[in-house]
């Protein structure tokens, strides 16, 4: 057995000087594979590689992945333009002196805009590249955190599935061997049946009740539903024991199950059946219902 269920969570995180990123990944149930993947620049050129990776490991589940990632802090380019710090020392100095006026001092000469640059500090493109190959083998591992935190939930289902099945198969062979499924049961409740109807009604005529009731006795007879219940407790159980994702064929045994449970209840015309057709019901529905968490 190597079920998986559709819930999981996994965290993974790294860095390349002077990137550090953090992958969060986490999964629900989901009819299908529904993937919402949020990557920031300049790191979205990854995003195609991501989704296909993702959708190697997981077939169902709306799975949101997240990276987040910070730069840290690098010390900015300063450049002093010469050329124009010169000129302008030259024309402040043909400039004649006025003794009223301060001298105007070097650090505000600096500041005049023009004479010093400031470039921020930007990663070539060498290095994004080696960091965005770094953030992807970060999601592999994630990815395996978050795989195996499925089969750990999976197996967990898996004996939870495997009870609730054989439950099933227990409460079908009380049916089969319920005293009321006899055939002198079925006749005595049937004889009983006509000779109301006979000593109520002294017209009706006896071979036409004695049709009747041989009609009712065939509607009444569950060997087929008792059948169909046997082989999709034994399908369900070769699913459970599969390596491969079988959630959604689970779902439609369970259905199919459900739906012979319900005939049964139907067709019963005994206390005892009925009761263990409700019972056939109720654990149906509970084996339906964690199911849908499975992959």
């Amino acid at each position: 057995m190597n079920l998986k269920s559709m819930t999981g969570f996994s965290r993974a995180s790294g860095n390349f000087a002077p990137w550090r990123w953090a992958w969060e990944l986490k999964s629900v149930n989901s009819k299908g594979l529904d993937l919402r993947l949020r990557v920031p620049q300049p790191f979205d050129r990854i995003e195609g590689d991501a989704r296909a990776r993702i959708s190697a490991q997981l077939t169902r589940g709306a799975c949101y992945a997240t990276l987040t990632t910070q730069r840290d802090e690098a010390a900015p380019d300063v450049r002093v333009n010469r050329a124009v710090l010169e000129r302008l020392i030259a024309a402040i100095a043909d400039i004649p002196r006025n003794p009223a006026l301060t001298p105007a001092s070097f650090d505000a000469l600096l500041g005049v805009r023009g004479v010093i640059d400031i470039h921020e500090a930007a990663d070539d493109e060498a290095t994004i590249a080696a960091a965005a190959a770094a953030i992807v083998a970060s999601l592999d591992q994630a990815l395996t955190g978050m795989v195996a935190a499925r089969a750990q939930e999976g197996a967990a289902l898996g004996l939870v599935l495997t009870q609730r099945i054989e439950t099933i198969a227990a409460l079908t062979r009380a049916a089969d061997a319920a005293p009321g499924r006899r055939p002198e049961a079925v006749r005595a409740r049937l004889a009983a049946a006509v000779a109301a109807l006979a000593d109520s009604a002294r017209a009706l005529d006896p071979a036409r009740l004695h049709q009747e009731a041989i009609l009712l006795a065939a509607k009444a007879d569950i060997r087929e539903e008792l059948d169909r219940l046997v082989a999709h407790v034994a399908a369900a159980r070769g699913l459970l024991a599969s390596n491969a994702p079988v959630g959604r064929k689970l779902d439609f045994l369970a259905q199919e199950l459900a739906r012979e449970a319900n005939t049964l209840c139907a067709k019963s015309n005994d206390a005892e059946l009925t009761q263990i057709g409700m019972d056939l019901r109720v654990e149906i529905e509970q084996f339906r219902e964690q199911v849908q968490n499975i992959e």
